[in-house]
């Protein structure tokens, strides 16, 4: 059965594999982030956990902490070997009456999916706000929130499509009590699939372009209104009679009028919401179809690459003076003990963020001295400075920074290696509020083939970072993650202190300085924090 084509489901319930939902609606925390993550490091003896690629069936794939929530199945490439964005989220659309169980059907699909990084997108966080005089009919159930005018398609088209291409959004959060949005809204990043569910989902010709699977939820109308009398009683603070007043004046014409004719529209009408198994398993099953034809080979791309240019002039060494070069014979020596191999690190890394903020932008500017005399210097150009650090090894870099910038805002982000297909793979990150204003340092102990620091990069410019504004800053970078950063990113500035040739087979940079990471934090591969944790080339 084809779902390009409409047809109706039927079938029995069918028992679900997991016990708990897998909607993992990415979003970027706001917040210093001063907390270490080194902390999450198990204790001495502790069994390992087991691989991020092998998700358990009972439990969600995620690392809960006290402040931060860490998904042991991450966010694979969404961009190519250039930084582009090669595929756009798979966005499904969940249209039905009042009350249908579209986000039930929605859960259940996001549950049957076992899929991280999905996000429920809800039309009814997309209301506009009321005036006093429509607030005042609302109040006496006369105000009409089931007419396509109740809704405002312009920020949802717009917000919908943000997602779509990978960027991070804000979404408005709606208050059925006041009728107005909240202060605060809600930021959502990183869907590789969209579930958008609503009343009034195929109501507009632009936003049905935007979906690429659309489902109709069809449930019998007495049950629809059973349940929102029971939804808006106990969840909106509503009296019985005001609302059946407002369903028969306006839910049950609106439905009449502009959502059931929209059943024409979709590729799948599912009868009975989510009791029905049948139709949500082949939906599921057609969503998985899609992803896997949209799957990505970043690194493979970058490892096979012919890099015989000569390095990039966006590529900054610092000089290699006999400090720099003794610094580096005692932290590449194997012999070096942990100790010292810390110290010295930290030596070399308080050099090199030196060194990496004489590039970013600064004016002319006269101050008086204590002895009433003018002098002319400089002073920083911009709004603002945000460390990010790629997670494990580049937030022992993060001191560094602090030292020498005061009250920097410091944001981080998780990479690793997905041991099964190779490639760098998104799991965390908490940036600070407007970051898009600020000018950011990017922090990694070592950059091999690019990847990683390529995903980085990517994270920042879908969250409207300028590419001109941003330094990646590495102890250590071999000569292709240098020409795969500024082959794709052309604008982004790279400082390090030294630039390596080659790789061996293993994609480790050579003559190279080991697992930066383990070395510092007195771990191995093998008994490392995360999950048979791989360095984030």
């Amino acid at each position: 059965m084809a779902l390009t084509s409409r047809c109706r489901l039927r079938g029995r319930r069918i028992p679900m594999e997991t016990e708990c939902g897998k909607t993992m609606s990415s979003r970027s925390d706001s917040g210093s982030g001063e907390d270490s993550l080194d902390r999450l490091l198990p204790p001495a003896g502790a069994p390992r956990r087991k691989s991020t690629t092998s998700l358990s069936t009972t439990e969600p794939p995620l690392l809960r902490t006290s402040t931060r929530t860490i998904y042991t199945a991450g966010r694979p490439p969404w961009y190519d070997e250039h930084g582009a964005q090669s595929k756009e989220a798979f966005a499904i659309g969940l249209c039905g009456g009042s009350a249908s169980g579209k986000t039930t059907v929605a859960n259940k699909i996001i549950e049957a999916l076992d899929v991280p990084w999905v996000v429920l997108l809800s039309m009814d966080a997309f209301y506009k706000d009321l005036s006093s005089e429509e607030q005042a009919m609302a109040a006496n159930n006369d105000y009409n929130f089931d007419h396509p005018g109740a809704f405002d398609f312009e920020l949802l088209v717009a917000t919908l499509r943000k997602l779509k291409q990978g960027k991070s959004v804000k979404i408005p959060v709606y208050d059925f009590t006041t009728h107005r949005r909240q202060k605060d809204w809600k930021n959502v990043y990183g869907a590789s699939v969209i579930i958008f569910e609503g009343i009034m989902s195929f109501a507009d010709k632009e936003l049905l372009q935007l979906l690429d699977m659309k489902i109709f939820v069809d449930t019998d109308s007495d049950i629809r209104l059973v349940r929102r009398l029971r939804r808006d009683i106990t969840e909106r603070g509503r009296d019985i009679e005001g609302v059946i007043k407002q369903y028969n004046k306006f839910v049950k014409p609106a439905f009449e009028q502009y959502i059931e004719p929209t059943m024409r529209l979709a590729d799948i009408v599912v009868p009975r919401g989510g009791g029905n198994m049948v139709a949500i398993d082949l939906i599921v099953q057609h969503v998985h179809s899609q992803l896997e034809e949209r799957e990505l080979s970043v690194r493979a791309l970058l490892a096979s690459a012919q890099q015989n240019q000569p390095l990039p002039q966006t590529l900054n060494v610092l000089e290699s003076t006999p400090q720099v070069r003794g610094l580096h014979t005692i932290i590449r020596n194997k012999e070096t003990s942990r100790d010292e191999f810390i110290f010295y690190s930290k030596r070399l890394m308080r050099l090199l963020i030196e060194h990496a903020l004489t590039f970013l932008p600064s004016q002319s500017c006269v101050v008086q001295t204590p002895q009433g005399q003018e002098y002319e210097g400089r002073s920083y150009n911009g709004k603002g400075i945000t460390g990010v650090s790629v997670l494990r090894a580049g937030e022992t870099m993060e001191p560094a920074l602090r030292a020498v910038c005061k009250d920097v805002r410091i944001g981080k982000i998780l990479i690793q290696t997905n041991l099964d297909s190779g490639e760098p793979e998104l799991h965390y990150l908490r940036l600070p509020k407007d970051i898009s204003e600020d000018h950011v340092i990017l922090m990694d102990s070592t950059v091999s083939t690019g990847a990683a620091a390529m995903m980085a990069v990517r994270v920042l410019l879908d969250h409207e970072v300028q590419e001109d504004q941003i330094v990646l800053v590495s102890l250590l970078m071999a000569e292709l993650g240098v020409h795969s950063v500024a082959y794709a990113f052309p604008k982004v500035k790279i400082i390090t202190t030294a630039v390596d040739k080659s790789l061996d087979d293993f994609l480790h940079v050579i003559p190279g300085i080991g697992d930066f990471g383990d070395r510092y934090f007195g771990t191995d591969g093998s008994d490392s924090w995360s999950d048979e944790e791989q360095p984030s080339y």
